[in-house]
């Protein structure tokens, strides 16, 4: 059967080159004909609109109709304009400022597939919402397992993402998970559009952060530099609940149960494991949202002599004033992929800069879809990224 391209946008997004042998894979098998539909649940921004439009013109797919909106009262309505019955049906969701419609959507329309019985529900989600609540912290919950439950239940069959939180929450899923990764066209970008990068030195921010940025350092043969101490602040130092019932005054307690006393944790003052001076820094990590510590990172590597200061992150989410503060940081360049929406904060800020990732994603679509190994996308992948 044919397929057809219905969507009515033009793309101006420069699609960045994707790393070799992408494109070979891409070409292969190009003359089947199976039906592919595709459905898309939030076009309210122009980078889901350019992303759907690249994952389109790259696979030649059918685009699926189907309407979603919100009532006068809130509620969100999902209506399949075609049949679907039989099909495969990818549901391409970005998630956007309101985190919490788009799940909404994202539930409603796996649910109204699964109705209209079609054979596989995947949705393809560049960024995991709730990826950062995937451990308990106090008395809260672990609303990343929820949110897993939630889809499996609606329908969902299989998910496509990039670079998840925290590689286990692949654990809290009933089906496949396909956790992609952004690191081939990040560590392109670095060897293209940084001029004299081989004078560059990869830093973590964090000790927490050391095992990504030592695997970037391994691939492209640089140097590594870890900053650490008190002005650093981790999900690691939070307080999880543990020192929780408080002790009662006239409680008693049997001997053999008293527990010895643990010394309070304390940092040592800040220090940058490693020699920046006269170099390029390049700080990577999987996510950008309060960029406080990402400024503050920025000026411990000037005073230490690094001349020019880049960011590397998969998911640019850029919350609240984060435009603002980088606009007027240490920091000359934040390079982030277009898994989440950022066009307004890039209007605010020249200095952010966006790699297209729809390629991988095609990719991914097209090997799912024809019952291909995703082995050849993880090549030269390493555990740490």
């Amino acid at each position: 059967m044919p397929r057809k391209l219905l969507l009515p946008y033009k793309s101006v997004f420069s699609h960045f080159r994707a790393p070799r042998g992408l494109h070979d894979s891409l070409a292969m098998n190009a003359a089947r004909k199976s039906k592919l539909a595709f459905l898309i649940s939030c076009l309210s921004s122009t980078e889901t609109a350019l992303l759907l439009y690249g994952l389109n013109r790259r696979l030649g797919a059918e685009l699926g109709k189907s309407v979603v909106y919100q009532e006068t009262n809130g509620e969100t309505r999902v209506e399949i304009k075609e049949s679907v019955r039989g099909q495969d049906v990818f549901i391409i969701q970005t998630i956007p400022r309101d985190v919490n419609t788009a799940v909404m959507e994202l539930l409603i329309m796996a649910y109204a597939l699964k109705t209209s019985c079609a054979r596989n529900i995947i949705g393809v989600i560049p960024y995991f919402p709730y990826s950062k609540q995937s451990k308990m912290r106090k008395r809260g919950s672990i609303v990343c397992k929820l949110l897993a439950s939630m889809l499996a239940k609606a329908g969902l069959t299989h998910i496509i993402t990039m670079d998840l939180h925290q590689k286990e929450i692949q654990g809290f899923f009933s089906f496949p998970v396909d956790n992609l990764r952004a690191s081939p066209f990040l560590l392109q970008y670095i060897q293209e559009e940084i001029p004299d990068y081989r004078n560059a030195v990869i830093v973590a921010k964090s000790p927490g952060a050391a095992k990504r940025a030592q695997s970037y350092a391994e691939r492209l043969r640089l140097g590594l530099a870890v900053i650490h101490g008190e002005a650093q602040c981790t999900e690691q130092d939070m307080d999880d609940g543990r020192h929780s019932p408080p002790m009662l005054k006239n409680a008693t307690v049997h001997p053999g149960l008293e527990l010895p006393l643990m010394m309070a944790k304390e940092k040592p003052p800040i220090t940058v494991v490693g020699d920046v001076g006269g170099r390029i820094a390049i700080i990577v990590d999987d996510i950008i949202d309060d960029v406080e510590s990402f400024v503050a990172a920025a000026e411990i590597l000037k005073e230490r002599g690094a001349y020019k200061i880049f960011v590397m992150a998969t998911h640019g989410l850029l919350s609240a004033d984060a435009p603002r503060l980088i606009e007027e940081s240490s920091i000359d360049e934040v390079v982030v992929t277009n898994t989440v929406p950022h066009e307004v904060q890039k209007l605010q800020c020249p200095k952010i800069k966006t790699v297209d990732i729809s390629l991988i994603l095609s990719e991914a679509i097209r090997r799912i879809h024809n019952g291909e190994s995703m082995a050849y996308l993880f090549r030269n992948i390493t555990v740490d990224d």
